[in-house]
């Protein structure tokens, strides 16, 4: 073999190891510094806020961290406060209806419910004469307080002839009537259609015409005169 053939064959060879010694080094480099990345990666991953993700392979199941649900402040627990029942007002007792018995009379009758005298029974019951009740006969009983109508005040502005309504009272008679508003017991019986003067009632409602005669004294020991009798 010629010289120069022989050089070439020997670049060729040491060629060859060289690169069989480079290899080995370069993929050992390879491997340190993919193992150097490997633990830098874990350290970070160890130690970081937001550890990066694991691969697939590697990550567990391991359940996400359940969170703790804070408690709300107590509510205020709201006082009970009694409550005050309301009072009862008391139901105003209305007239009673009585069924007259034998034997009862009005004055009997007014005593039983504790009326003063028997002109307000009489009254309420439109009853003229008090002995003519019977029995079987309904009557009102009046309500405690309730009191005869009074007679109002004339006014001093009536013309004459001009008419009122009078309720007669205790003691009235229509000449008495009649002095009280400068009338007639005659004008007064004709205006009521009263045939007997000694008819009229307590209670009794009369068209008074007021201002027709001039007043005159009347006297007080006339015993002649008719009076009301105890009436509705």
């Amino acid at each position: 073999m010629p010289e120069s053939d022989e050089n070439v064959a020997d670049v060729i060879q040491a060629y060859r190891r060289r690169r069989e010694r480079v290899i080995p080094l370069l993929l050992g480099g390879l491997a340190v510094v993919l193992l150097v990345v490997g633990v830098f990666m874990i350290v970070l991953w160890l130690t970081g806020e937001s550890p990066p993700a694991m691969p697939g392979f590697l990550a567990s199941d391991t359940p996400p961290p359940t969170q703790t649900a804070t408690p709300h402040p107590p509510t205020d627990t709201p006082t009970i406060t009694d409550t005050v029942s309301p009072t009862e007002t008391p139901t105003p007792t209305g007239p009673l209806t009585y069924i007259v018995e034998e034997w009862d009379s009005l004055w009997s009758i007014a005593e039983e419910f504790g009326l003063d005298g028997i002109q307000l029974l009489m009254y309420v019951n439109d009853i003229t004469d008090p002995d003519a009740i019977y029995v079987g006969q309904e009557l009102i009983i009046p309500v405690e307080g309730t009191e005869l109508p009074t007679t109002t005040p004339l006014p001093a502005t009536l013309l004459p002839g001009q008419k009122i309504v009078y309720v007669v009272q205790p003691d009235d008679t229509l000449e008495s009537i009649a002095a009280m508003f400068n009338s007639t017991a005659e004008a007064i019986a004709e205006e009521n259609e009263i045939e007997d003067p000694n008819s009229i009632w307590i209670g009794q409602k009369l068209i008074v015409p007021v201002n027709i005669a001039t007043p005159t004294p009347t006297s007080v020991h006339d015993t002649d005169t008719p009076t009301a009798t105890e009436g509705p």
